[in-house]
């Protein structure tokens, strides 16, 4: 899996998008049941702003806000791959799409935690998970 320290790279389908990151101490993998997320089915890796370089295609990425406008969400212009997102409850930190790293797939994990983004700490609510998804691989 992903340990802390190591170098990673990642892409949005069509490969216009690339970027790398180095993992951080802690990681997190997680999904939210906000509007958005909920949509996207997307399960998250949190990485610091700041260990995540963009490689190719930056120019490519487009930007989608909404509510507060304080998570940012890129998608590749061409294909329309999310490969990640500003966090709105760690601003410092993108949610990294982990189907979109190099050799990972979300199909690897049997349990995902989910974090209540409805019920986001912003807005009031507590900072908290609400459940976990499960894979089950059916028998040979």
């Amino acid at each position: 899996m992903l340990k802390a320290g190591d170098v990673h790279e990642g892409g949005c389908h069509c490969g216009t998008v690339r970027f790398r990151f180095t993992v951080p101490e802690d990681p997190v993998v997680r999904r939210c049941n906000c509007t958005i997320c909920g949509m996207k089915g997307v399960v998250m890796f949190d990485v610091p702003i700041a260990s995540l370089e963009i490689l190719e295609g930056e120019d490519a990425l487009t930007l989608y806000t909404f509510g507060t406008g304080a998570a940012k969400h890129h998608f590749c212009s061409k294909c329309g791959i999310h490969p990640f997102h500003q966090l709105r409850s760690e601003p410092d930190h993108y949610g990294v799409n982990f189907a979109c790293i190099d050799g990972m797939t979300i199909y690897d994990m049997d349990e995902v935690r989910v974090f209540d983004g409805q019920n986001h700490p912003a807005d009031g609510g507590e900072d908290r998970y609400v459940g976990v998804m499960r894979y089950v691989r059916e028998p040979d």
